[in-house]
């Protein structure tokens, strides 16, 4: 047998395997125990699944701003990135929307977008991202940001690359120095979340987030051929998820970010100014630019070059 032979038996073996354990899981495990809602998967009406066969597949990443005791799928969104996969080619976008963009929100006037998902969940900030970039994402991806930081420290922690120092005297004190640096779960957290100290505000924090983005995939991509270490992720996701797409959805999730190229992985965040409404501070997006990413992304997860 030749080595690609080889290579592909072992790749169809451990997937038809993962396949039977998500699938036991899924028949044994009290809902109660699967879905305790720290994170949540949601279908947007239009999805047609995550074919790897198909084109660029979109998901709307959402960090959850919740606190004890509230749901995490109806308070506002502290981190949005609307990311592309493209499996045919390895290519993947993230498109980053400031949390506090001033836009339109359909069924309740304007506001800032990550209202919308207090105002209808999930589904509603999908649509309201959606029209904003002109990509409707084929689901959407809500989590607690505790949950966040146990992932990070599940994967063995991931490397960033800061182009400057900053801290917060709440969340980081002594803050976080230049160049590569290793974060564990509470400082990725710390990292994707600060914003009052940083010079580009909510612009550089939502950059920011993209580099940790960038550096759980660069943990999870390195690791991937260890024995069990997908099982094990997909596993402990699924454990604590709420979703009615099934375990088979989640795998197949994990087989695109597998493809993905890490030379291929282009990032924006939607520019824009600061504006003020009622006395509120907000960002009035540049729509222009936001649609001008989403026509260059939406069919091969290809964004242009310094945008």
């Amino acid at each position: 047998m030749s080595t690609r032979a080889r290579s592909g038996w072992r790749r169809t073996a451990r997937a038809a395997a993962l396949t039977a354990v998500l699938a036991t899981t899924g028949a044994v495990v009290p809902d109660s125990q699967v879905a305790p809602e720290e994170s949540v998967l949601v279908g947007m009406r239009h999805a047609t699944g995550l074919d790897v066969g198909r084109g660029t597949v979109w998901i709307l990443a959402v960090g959850s701003d919740a606190r004890p005791g509230q749901s995490m799928t109806r308070t506002r969104g502290d981190a949005l990135q609307l990311v592309g996969i493209d499996p045919r080619t390895g290519a993947a976008a993230a498109i980053g929307i400031p949390r506090d963009s001033y836009v339109p929100i359909p069924g309740f006037g304007r506001g800032r977008v990550n209202a919308a998902m207090v105002y209808g969940g999930p589904q509603l900030l999908g649509r309201t991202v959606g029209n904003l970039v002109g990509i409707r994402p084929d689901y959407v991806f809500v989590t607690r940001f505790p949950f966040f930081e146990d992932m990070v420290d599940d994967i063995g922690g991931i490397t960033v690359s800061n182009p400057r120092r900053f801290s917060d005297e709440n969340l980081k004190p002594r803050g976080f120095a230049a160049g590569r640096i290793r974060l564990n779960g509470y400082n990725a957290m710390a990292f994707a979340r600060i914003r009052k100290t940083l010079a580009g505000g909510d612009f550089a924090r939502t950059a920011n987030q993209q580099r940790v983005l960038r550096g759980i995939h660069a943990r999870v991509r390195s690791q991937s051929a260890r024995p069990g270490f997908v099982e094990r992720g997909v596993l402990s996701v699924l454990q604590h998820m709420s979703t009615g797409e099934g375990p088979a959805t989640l795998f197949r999730l994990g087989q695109l970010v597998a493809r993905v190229d890490p030379g291929r992985i282009s990032t924006c965040v939607v520019p824009g100014r600061i504006g003020n409404v009622g006395g509120a501070s907000i960002v009035v997006p540049n729509v222009a630019a936001a649609r001008r990413y989403g026509n260059a992304a939406r069919n091969d997860a290809t964004l242009p070059p310094g945008c």
